[in-house]
């Protein structure tokens, strides 16, 4: 008889999320309370979790942390940083030493500022250009990784269970207003330190349960407008497809999550003209940017947070609230862990995002 652990489980991995959207920071132990729960969920070969509101002393810079396999990596890389960048603070993020994490590289963390000269020489503005150079880092650059770089966020991975790599960040050291968190099942890439969920740029952080079958599709078109899917995963891809429609091409969160998990042509038809026509446009015109296959995600951004499942609603996703907190994960359990009387819960159709956002941005709204 085969036991537990000796069989693929397709629907593994697990996601969970909160948000305060009176801005209340929250205890980063309560998110590692959350995802240990489905622990099951995980074989031990990632886990995350990323942070908003977390570094509020130096929330006008982007923090970059990042990996690197020795000290020569580190040494070419610093001297990027300088070249391009003014740093206001740098040390090792601090970890506790555990049995449980072994192999660990050497892990970083900057605050920094574009330098005015070689933004102005560049003719971009300050998050394009760090973008660019995150990337450059990533390919460029032998034995280095920047594995979070936005302002007032970061991310903490690791090869090894959740509730592991949360004791090894010190993660119950760090509090804000929201957090989301991964613990990984790999089915067809490797379990390594890159490969960990969240996946993120600039601000946006994105973890994901499922397989993308249209991986090669999303990853052709977005790399022609310079990202670059280097890290052995799916849902990589997802987080750049976030940036794009987002950040450079101005859509809402409602409208990029049309783009990715558009509905079916025959749902199409049978709505009001002004829905469609705006379907029809997004069918059309972004077609390499829908993602098919099963899917979950969670998408952090600056003030908020953003669920979705994929059309069909092949993964499990369910959401509560209590007062101004709003909790996400892929099992209801995973939830009343952390707040046991909730005020409401269900679970999302698929293809409806649920998004949360912060009460100060003029938006308090879960949709």
């Amino acid at each position: 008889m085969l036991k537990e652990g000796q069989i693929r489980i397709p629907s593994g991995c697990a996601i969970s999320g909160i948000i305060n959207k009176d801005g209340k920071r929250i205890d980063g132990g309560e998110i590692a309370r959350s995802i240990a729960v489905m622990h099951d969920r995980s074989n031990g070969l990632g886990g995350g979790f990323a942070g908003y509101g977390i570094y509020p002393e130096y929330k006008d810079y982007y923090a970059f942390h990042i990996f690197y396999t020795d000290v020569a990596a580190k040494q070419a890389c610093e001297s990027f940083i300088e070249g391009h960048f003014d740093i206001i603070n740098l040390s090792k993020i601090p970890v506790r030493k555990i049995p449980e994490i072994t192999d660990e590289p050497l892990i970083w963390r900057y605050f920094v500022a574009p330098l005015p000269t070689k933004l102005h020489d560049s003719q971009l503005d300050e998050n394009e250009f760090t973008l660019r150079c995150v990337f450059t880092m990533n390919t460029k650059l032998k034995g280095v990784y920047v594995f979070s770089s936005g302002k007032n966020m970061g991310v903490f991975k690791a090869v090894g269970f959740p509730e592991d790599v949360a004791r090894f960040y010190k993660l119950d050291e760090y509090s804000g207003y929201s957090w989301v968190a991964h613990g990984r099942y790999p089915t067809n890439t490797p379990g390594w330190w890159g490969g960990a969920h969240p996946f993120a740029i600039l601000d946006f952080s994105v973890v994901h349960n499922g397989e993308i079958s249209s991986y090669d599709a999303n990853r052709r078109f977005i790399e022609m407008f310079g990202y670059k899917c280097t890290l052995q995963t799916d849902t990589e891809v997802i987080t750049y497809i976030w940036d794009y429609l987002i950040r450079r091409l101005k859509l809402t969160m409602t409208e990029a999550a049309e783009v990715i998990a558009a509905p079916f042509w025959e749902k199409i038809k049978t709505m009001p003209d002004a829905d469609r026509e705006r379907l029809t446009y997004f069918r059309t015109v972004y077609p390499s940017l829908l993602v098919t296959g099963p899917f979950s995600i969670i998408v952090g951004f600056e003030g908020g947070l953003l669920a979705l499942n994929d059309r069909l609603k092949l993964r499990s996703m369910v959401v509560g609230e209590k007062n101004d907190t709003v909790y996400i994960a892929s099992e209801e359990c995973a939830i009343r862990e952390i707040e046991p009387s909730l005020d409401r819960v269900w679970a999302p159709v698929g293809g409806e995002p649920v998004i949360v956002k912060l009460n100060q941005t003029g938006e308090n709204k879960c949709l």
